[in-house]
């Protein structure tokens, strides 16, 4: 019998014996087919974290039965959990300024299938990618930002955010801080990248930082947005040897690969439910 749908769940909690087995056994007493399992134990934390992909060929119960019995284990638990079907694509809103490298390269893979997402809407505070916008077939809206607006177009991009139902926001080389209130709100669900290897080489300019200081490699860094500036839960990081032969300009163009590349990885990884938070950092499920 061939499955109609397939399913991700994604699970955390305090790490005790046997919590592994009461999951599996509950999904093989409801006719679960098991595609793959990822699993971590944190010995610092004593956490457990995991992911499961099961399709419905065999399921004895509808899905909604199926979640009550997961609910059901939740709270002796203590559990958190996420339960997708795939076919249910994330809504993706991208947030861009005026360097398009990260944006290009997320529409080139969501058009190519490499990305399960529907990206939904472009925004911007500047008018630079509108015609790319229009040629991949994406709303675009232009909402302009000065430090006299900055409360007010915040309040556009949330609002936007809202009535799209946008399950996650990408800061593809968005040039502006958000505020600490906005942070909070979209806590775990905006992801950005940052044009350096964090934590080292925060804030403007970090290429030129790196080269005042002779590095020997540089980095990309795609992280979770926290109201504390370049210091959210690091999801993807891309490095590159080079030498002191490189100009600054040099580390630049390489960097735009190194970001594009970790950017879209952090996506996909989001997307299908592989990054659980652990305090301040993150567990890949792979």
């Amino acid at each position: 019998m061939q499955p109609s749908n397939h399913y991700v769940l994604t699970w955390q909690c305090p790490d005790t014996s046997g919590v592994l087995a009461k999951i599996t056994q509950n999904l093989f007493e409801h006719g679960a087919f098991i595609t793959e399992t990822a699993q971590y134990s944190d010995p610092y934390t004593e956490s457990f974290f995991s992911r499961i992909a099961f399709d419905d060929r065999s399921l004895k119960v509808s899905i909604d039965e199926f979640r009550e019995g997961i609910d059901s284990l939740a709270k002796p638990l203590n559990m958190e959990y996420q339960l997708t079907n795939r076919a249910n694509l994330p809504k993706v809103l991208i947030a861009v300024s005026q360097y398009d490298h990260c944006l290009v390269s997320l529409l080139t893979k969501w058009k190519a299938g490499a990305l399960p997402i529907d990206i939904i809407g472009i925004v911007s505070n500047h008018e630079t990618c509108r015609e790319l916008a229009n040629w991949h077939g994406v709303d675009f809206h232009y909402l302009p930002i000065t430090k006299a607006t900055k409360a007010q177009q915040e309040a556009q991009l949330l609002a936007l955010i809202e009535h799209t139902d946008t399950d996650l926001l990408v800061l593809a080389r968005y040039m502006q801080i958000l505020t600490d209130n906005l942070c909070q709100q979209l806590k775990g669900r905006a992801i950005n990248i940052h044009h350096s290897f964090l934590p080292g080489f925060k804030g403007a300019k970090p290429y030129h930082q790196a080269h005042a200081r002779g590095v020997k490699i540089i980095g990309a860094t795609a992280h979770y947005v926290t109201a504390d500036l370049d210091e959210g839960p690091i999801i993807v990081q891309e490095v590159k040897p080079i030498n002191h032969t490189f100009t600054i300009e040099q580390m630049v163009h390489l960097g735009h690969d190194l970001e594009a590349t970790a950017l879209s990885h952090a996506v996909k990884m989001h997307a299908e439910q592989r990054i659980c938070l652990n305090g301040d950092k993150t567990v890949i499920l792979v």
